[in-house]
Formats: C-alpha cells, structure tokens, sequence
C-alpha cells in the first residue's frame, strides 16, 4: 500500500548475498578487490573505458561530479526544478565551493538546447558574472520524464560547442534505460555526456551509487575531493560489492523495468487525471484533497506534490497484484 518513494524500498536479497561474500577481512577503504573491480567493469557495460567511484548517496555522486567540472567561481546551468537545486540543501554550492546555480526552464524538468541556450545567452563574458562550466539534466527527470539519446545529444552538442561539461543525474537512471531500450553507451558518453551519477538505492540497493566519469581524468582529483569530504568509507568493499551484484545479469534493467511496467498500470487507471506522461516509475495525478484523503483513508500513502497533486512510486519490487487495489481506487474516484 506504499506509494511514497522508492528510496523506502527493501534491498533486493542479491546484494545482502553479495555483501555477505565481501564479508570476510581485506584491504579497506578502496583497495580491496571488489572496487579494484569497478573500472573494468563499468567500461565493459558502458562500451568504453570509465572510471567508476562508489559513494553512498546520489547527493554526493551529484555533487562530486559538479565539482569535477565546475571551479569556485563557475556556475552550473540546470532546470528549475532539478533535484541539485531544489532538493540537496546547497551540497553543490558546498562542494564546488561557491559555484553558482543558473536556472532554465523546460517541461516535464526537461531542459533542452534551446531553453540552455537562452541562459547562456544571457549571461555577459565578462568577470564581473559568473561564467557556465557546466550544464547538469536529470534522466528521468524529477517529473519521470525520459531523455532520448537524441535529446540528451543534442543537449551534448550544445556543451561540446560551448567547451561546458556535461554531468547527468542518473538516481533513476536505470528506469529511464529501461523506457528507452537503448544502450548505456548510446545514453551517455556517445551523447557527450562527460559524468554520471548512476544511481542504484532507488532500484534495490542499499547505500551505494556509482560515479561514473567518462572524461577519466577527472577522476583523480576526485579521490581526494571524496575524501575530504567525508565520503570514504572505510569497508567500502560492501559498496563495490552492490554495485557488481548490480551489474551481474543486468539485474539493475530487470528491476527497472518492473518499476516502469508498475507506473504504467497505475497511469492507465488514473486517465485524464495524469499531469505529465508517465515514462519511468513516477506518476503524476490531479486529486482534490477530499479525493487525496480518501485514498489514505483506504491506506495509500504517497506524496502531495503541490496544491491538488500527488505524486506515486512504483518500487522495484512491488508487483501487479499490490498496485492493482490501488488503480482501482483512483478509477473509482
């Protein structure tokens, strides 16, 4: 009967097994051989040569990614409603330093070429303003929207010609794989994304997220940056071992796409109260609060989004049966 977020979600019992094979005494920090690991294996998977980095939160993952590309006294171009500016209490400010913010608009927290280059274009080449490094999306958005490859390309065009990273903010990464059915490869690096936040806790994981740089040299100032703040941890092997478990028999594209076909049922009984399109494991709904409290009256939890709008989550594990009762209560609204 939950419906409130998927990061309340359990563990998918694949990465407690892993863990418990991990348990046994090695090298700590990131030298054990399950991080050792994480290179290799993420280049295999995304067709190219990466370095990937554990870190136990999609806020850092986010956060040291930016500070990679983005100096002090540089901004980050991102929607208006990203979860970097909206939802990560100043953690970009606070790692990059100082960098600033600029703000674009778009549907669905979509950000496209031209609405970037709008705030480009309004901002003075001169050293009295903050000059753009960097452009961060989120894929799925904040509102479950998807970018295509050709979406995300497009916006990669726009960074390669304006020398600006691009960073993508991937928590539900793996939901927006699943919409596509396109190649890891094709979403990021050859759509000239140059980091990913490559988020697992949403998707059956427990405290582990993947950093994954495409522009490899950004990562070695990144080992002390993760460092410094707080964010090595001492048995990281427990998180590189998630990660691997992950990655085995594309597990992460097999919960994703459970997640996905959930949302589906749930936005097809909600009808023409659907706000936006529903494309990854999020739905949108129009509700009068007498309706909203009629569904928590049945024992439905979810969140309010904004004045007459809930927000639902299908989780990684939740199966037909247990979002069926609640598709049948939003049609007989």
């Amino acid at each position: 009967m939950r419906f409130f977020s998927d990061n309340a979600a359990p563990v998918h019992p694949a990465l407690f097994a892993a863990m418990a094979d991990a348990n046994t005494l090695d090298t700590a920090y990131d030298g054990d051989r399950w991080s050792k690991q994480l290179d290799a294996r993420f280049s295999e998977v995304f067709e190219t040569q990466v370095r990937a980095l554990w870190v136990p939160s999609g806020t850092a993952a986010n956060c040291l990614a930016l500070a990679a590309m983005c100096p002090p006294h540089g901004s980050i171009i991102c929607h208006r409603d990203a979860h970097i500016q909206n939802d990560e209490c100043g953690a970009p400010e606070f790692y990059t330093h100082g960098a600033k913010l600029f703000l674009a608009e778009g549907d669905g927290a979509k950000l496209t070429s031209e609405t970037i280059s709008a705030v480009l274009d309004a901002t003075r080449y001169d050293v009295h303003q903050t000059q753009p490094h960097a452009i961060s999306i989120t894929n799925a958005t904040e509102y479950g929207r998807v970018y295509s490859p050709a979406d995300v390309a497009a916006i990669g065009d726009l960074a390669k010609s304006r020398k600006l990273g691009l960073h993508m903010d991937g928590a539900r990464f793996a939901n927006a794989i699943a919409s596509s059915n396109c190649s890891l490869a094709d979403m990021t690096w050859r759509a000239g994304v140059t980091a990913l936040s490559f988020g697992f806790i949403k998707n059956g994981g427990m405290n582990a997220e993947a950093l994954v740089f495409f522009d490899t040299d950004l990562a070695d100032a990144t080992l002390y940056r993760r460092k410094r703040a707080g964010m090595l941890l001492c048995k990281g092997r427990y998180l590189a071992a998630q990660l691997l478990a992950m990655l085995e028999g594309n597990l992460w594209l097999d919960l994703a796409r459970n997640a996905n076909a959930g949302a589906a049922l749930l936005a097809q009984a909600a009808g023409n109260r659907l706000i936006h399109p529903t494309e990854a494991n999020e739905v949108f709904i129009r509700v009068t609060m007498e309706e909203a409290a009629k569904l928590r009256g049945l024992g439905f939890d979810f969140y309010d989004w904004g004045p007459g709008e809930a927000r639902l989550v299908i989780s990684w594990d939740q199966d037909p049966k247990d979002i069926q009762p609640l598709a049948d209560a939003i049609a007989a609204l």
